[in-house]
């Protein structure tokens, strides 16, 4: 019920937006700036801006966030003395975004999490053009965006609307600058003492989950990202570090869900869970319950999807014990095919657009440049020079002590005195070059997966256009997918795993999924223009 409440919201929020679509665009807006500076291409607009007056922007996030407090922190104070603005944030869902374009009245800024909803699809009818917005008042932003990104956002018109955060380009992926973020773990102290049992083929993951099990009967043997609606990571990360082909040999959409190697490991899944070295207690452990057994160490191995996200756990376990978890190779391809690790791709991750109803677009497009632009991309990732880090004789940027110091021993009050990585809305992994080689619970992880990532940009964001039917029949297929891998690790015999494949199988044909496929293959041949 709350999927379609929420569904039919979207639809409603997006009709609003259509309706704002009689506004004027960046070309033709009539806001001035005649008196303030003179826009040049060498010359990011903040630094040329005369402007005394503090400027409030209001910046929704379409997500019910915990907003961030503006300009007490190191990071946020730098901003907002460098631009002389204040931000204003307000977050909420699709129902409260409805209700803020029925009141027309918009905020300054937009930022969405979804680029193939229809408030994305259709940004063009409430949302500037960022590349008419910069010719106009800071045409720097062309210079500093990132060109790939720019033509990859590109509606029908030929214009960007959204920027993103995280959105990592082929170039990004082949700088090795990307760590994994997706592992299969042990206890150090379990792999040696088990004689560095491998786990990379069905009959032998499934004996080394036996000798644990009989071996230290008080840890549970395997473990997983709660399941939630991603089923445990057992979906498209599985099927990534099986090597599982993005596409057909010709371009066409490939079911990845039924791809024979992929269903042998779900099998052997099915046994480990079947002879109790899967307990049953992690299909249903909470993201706070699963937090709780990393730091203690419960788990003795584990499908970690996300694992940036454990870096605390990771590391409060390693601090109060004398062993840690490390990344070995887990389940592989039984043909020999070569892991496709995948990582926040060209898409990113929250997009941010400049709406029709901005006060003053120029200097929210300045805000946007100054991000965008390098030395924004370093104060928001790192800090500020002399205060939170400082650049080595390699030219790297190392922590402060105090600043290092003060992360360990209270973290609520170095996020609250520095603000580092916590305004990430246009935040980039190819920062990541700049700073330090450093030793953490999760280096050895991302080591371990140097030349495993692979750019699944042709299928990102192949999802049918929200409203249709093959959209609904895609969510649908999306959710019985994620049900089905759940049961079929947990059939109670092989005549119970194949009945629901059967299943599934037929759900498919009963839905005509080759029509949605049709539409994906579309989709894909339209990725690739885009990615040349």
């Amino acid at each position: 019920m709350k999927k379609a409440f929420l569904g039919a919201m979207v639809a409603v929020a997006a009709l609003a937006l259509a309706s704002c679509g009689n506004k004027e665009d960046a070309g033709n807006s009539n806001f001035s700036i005649k008196d303030r500076y003179t826009p040049s291409a060498k010359t990011p607009a903040w630094k040329l801006d005369k402007k005394k007056k503090m400027t409030t922007i209001t910046w929704y996030i379409n997500s019910d966030w915990t907003t961030l407090p503006f300009g007490e922190d190191a990071t946020t104070a730098k901003i907002k003395k460098d631009l002389n603005i204040n931000i204003k944030f307000v977050t909420g869902d699709d129902s409260k975004l409805n209700a803020l374009i029925s009141g027309g009245d918009m905020p300054d800024i937009v930022t969405l999490m979804d680029k193939t909803s229809q408030a994305a699809t259709k940004a063009n009818s409430w949302a500037y053009s960022l590349n008419d917005l910069a010719k106009k008042y800071d045409p720097y932003f062309l210079k500093v965006a990132n060109k790939d990104t720019m033509k990859w956002f590109t509606l029908s018109d030929n214009k960007t609307y959204g920027y993103p955060n995280y959105s990592n380009t082929k170039k990004d992926y082949e700088s090795g600058t990307i760590p994994v973020n997706d592992n299969f773990v042990i206890r150090e102290d379990v792999y040696d003492a088990l004689g560095k049992p491998d786990f990379t083929k069905p009959g032998n993951f499934e004996k080394a989950m036996k000798e644990i099990a009989a071996k230290y009967p008080k840890l549970t043997p395997f473990g997983f990202t709660p399941v939630g609606t991603t089923a445990g990571g057992f979906t498209d990360k599985l099927q990534d570090f099986l090597g599982v082909p993005l596409e057909t040999d010709d371009g066409a959409y490939y079911d990845r869900s039924l791809d024979s190697e992929y269903i042998q490991w779900l099998k052997t899944l099915n046994t480990v869970y079947r002879n109790k070295d899967i307990s049953d207690d992690s299909f249903t452990d909470d993201g706070a319950t699963f937090d709780q057994k990393v730091k203690t160490g419960q788990y003795a191995t584990m499908f970690v999807s996300g694992t940036s996200g454990q870096g605390g756990n990771f590391t409060e376990f390693m601090k109060n014990s004398k062993t840690r978890y490390i990344a070995v190779d887990g389940p592989s391809s039984t043909s020999g095919r070569k892991a496709t690790l995948n990582q926040t791709g060209i898409s990113g991750w929250l997009i941010n657009y400049i709406t029709k109803d901005a006060k003053d677009p120029a200097k929210v497009m300045e805000l946007f440049t100054y991000l965008v632009d390098r030395p924004g991309q370093i104060l928001t990732k790192y800090g500020i020079e002399g205060v939170t880090f400082k650049y080595n004789s390699d030219g790297k940027i190392e922590y402060l002590p105090e600043v290092n110091k003060l992360e360990q021993t209270d973290n609520d009050l170095y996020n609250k005195k520095y603000g580092i990585s916590r305004f990430l809305y246009f935040n980039n992994d190819r920062m990541n070059a700049l700073k330090a080689p450093t030793t953490s619970a999760l280096t050895q992880m991302q080591k371990w997966g140097v030349g495993k990532l692979y750019p699944h940009f042709v299928i990102e964001n192949i999802k049918p256009q929200a409203g249709t039917a093959e959209a609904r029949v895609y969510d649908q297929v999306q959710t019985k997918m994620n049900s089905t891998v759940i049961s079929l690790i947990r059939a109670n015999s092989d005549a119970s795993f194949d009945s629901t494949l059967s299943n599934y199988k037929d759900f498919l044909k009963k839905n005509n999924y080759s029509n949605v496929e049709k539409t994906l293959t579309k989709n894909m041949a339209s990725n690739r223009k885009k990615l040349n």
